[in-house]
């Protein structure tokens, strides 16, 4: 009775299959630093958008708007940051952890995890930078323009038009269809923006009435 023959892998074979895996990998992982670097700016456009014009409803002051847009800027890029390390380091935390119970003894498999692991330190650092360069579009939209009116327009409309190109990034990325994602991007920004300016606008007639006084 002939003996059953067992095909093991060449190591040129295990070698290809590694490399593809840790290839695969780095392409998982720099779909999501992409996606996340889009979410940070589509976050930091729409909330400075929505405190610049909520300043603006209750203040007619270019600079009130301005520095109101930068301090909201720089908070939000330090929260940002902040929880993104947090989360970042609790993950790879609990990966390691992962690999430690299960008693991974392949050093190569390792080092390949190892590198594919995230780093909290560019975590924060591509979430901060991300979110302030959302945040410049209004403020470089409100810098230059002196009309109080055509300030508030101008801010609305190229930050519409900045949310609408992030939502078409963020739908290519992900592969959903291009134009519904961008509307629902842009119907959301409209609503933190109106809603913003709607319960701030009351506050105009203080500030003009205390002016008056």
């Amino acid at each position: 009775m002939a003996s059953p023959h067992t095909t093991e892998p060449c190591p040129e074979q295990t070698i290809s299959v590694a490399n593809e895996t840790y290839q695969g990998m780095e392409l998982v992982q720099r779909g999501q630093w992409i996606r996340a670097a889009i979410l940070g700016a589509n976050d930091g456009l729409l909330s400075t958008t929505s405190l610049m014009l909520g300043i603006g409803a209750a203040n007619d002051d270019k600079w009130s708007m301005i520095l109101s847009g930068l301090a909201g800027a720089i908070a939000g890029a330090c929260s940002m940051a902040v929880g993104e390390f947090v989360s970042v380091s609790t993950q790879r935390d609990i990966e390691q952890a992962s690999k430690t119970d299960t008693g991974m003894q392949n050093d190569d498999d390792d080092h390949d995890k190892e590198n594919t692991l995230p780093n909290p330190c560019k975590a924060a650092s591509a979430s901060a930078l991300s979110f302030l360069c959302g945040a410049v579009v209004p403020l470089a939209s409100a810098a230059f323009i002196e009309q109080h009116l055509i300030r508030i327009v101008v801010i609305a409309v190229v930050s519409s038009i900045a949310l609408a190109v992030f939502g078409c990034f963020g739908a290519c990325l992900g592969g959903s269809p291009v134009r519904i994602s961008a509307a629902r991007v842009l119907f959301g920004g409209w609503v933190a923006m109106a809603i913003t300016y709607g319960l701030l606008k009351p506050f105009d007639r203080y500030h003009h009435g205390s002016d008056t006084d």
